[in-house]
């Protein structure tokens, strides 16, 4: 899902007082600009009462916040209101800047962006599988084939957003801070590299401890063993992918690390209770992007 290629932008004017009490969403979109003409500026818009969020995916663009001025490479994020002193462009050395970006509005979401921004600033570094991010692509590919009807389920989506960014903000960043600097590199290397045939070994030479003292520290902090927690990890990551119904259930254990098929599937079963031919096509299963599991 979060490998779409095309560039579209989607803008929404849907009736419902709710939107502006709680949150709506104005803007969505994925770029790719090219021309360094590009430029918003944050006091010449005729947009007024709008937050922006836009994340990097490729290449470099630039904002200037006040009087200082931050690159935006691979993982940068910003979250700006409307009317603010700022202006994000395309800079003279870049040569094209690829992002994907949601623009909100309404009373709540107003209040989570001043909390977001006052504790962790207007720049933010996400990965691009952190909560936040996968839902702007689920958003993207949900206006994109089904489409979005009603003011209620726009709202819905908005509200969600933010609700990911708090938990990301607040939780899931948090606890990866709080976790050994051994351990919390290794996790971040599985969720990078899980689509890639990863042993212990692997994990172990990363962390840089020795097997045993790696091991021992993992399952005392994150109470998994390493590859319990990396079979979780792709686990997940299949769940989102078997409902893109144009992947084959051989692409789908490709893209999560299982060059086997058939393994993946006896996983997966184990796992979920049901083949993922049978979790894709049962009626009598609701879909989940995220599975919690003991």
């Amino acid at each position: 899902m979060n490998k779409m290629n095309d560039y579209n932008s989607y803008g929404f004017k849907l009736k419902g007082e709710h939107q502006t009490r709680v949150a709506g969403i104005h803007s969505i979109g994925k770029e790719n600009r090219s021309n360094e003409l590009y430029q918003w500026d944050g006091l010449r818009r005729n947009e007024s009462g709008r937050i922006v969020f836009q994340y990097t995916l490729e290449g470099q663009g630039a904002i200037r916040i006040g009087k200082q001025t931050h690159p935006l490479s691979k993982g940068k994020a910003f979250f700006v209101e409307i009317p603010s002193d700022h202006c994000y462009y395309l800079p003279d050395e870049s040569v094209h800047w690829e992002f994907i970006f949601i623009t909100l509005y309404g009373q709540e979401a107003a209040r989570y962006y001043q909390e977001i921004t006052e504790k962790h600033g207007h720049i933010l570094d996400l990965e691009t599988n952190a909560r936040p991010i996968k839902h702007i692509f689920h958003l993207l590919h949900k206006v994109e084939t089904t489409g979005i009807h009603h003011a209620y389920e726009l709202s819905g989506y908005a509200y969600s957003f933010l609700m990911e960014c708090m938990q990301f903000f607040e939780h899931d960043q948090n606890k990866v801070d709080k976790l050994p600097v051994a351990i919390a590199k290794t996790i971040k290397f599985m969720e990078q590299q899980y689509q890639e045939d990863l042993t212990l070994a692997d994990l172990v030479d990363v962390s840089g401890l020795s097997k045993y003292h790696f091991t021992r520290l993992f399952h005392k902090t994150v109470d998994d063993t390493p590859i319990k927690y990396l079979t979780k990890l792709r686990m997940n990551h299949a769940l989102e992918l078997l409902q893109n119904m144009d992947l084959t259930i051989d692409e789908v254990a490709r893209n999560v690390g299982y060059a086997n098929a058939n393994y993946f599937s006896k996983v997966f079963k184990s796992i979920v209770d049901v083949t993922p031919s049978e979790y894709r096509n049962s009626k009598s299963i609701m879909p989940v992007n995220q599975l919690f599991l003991d």
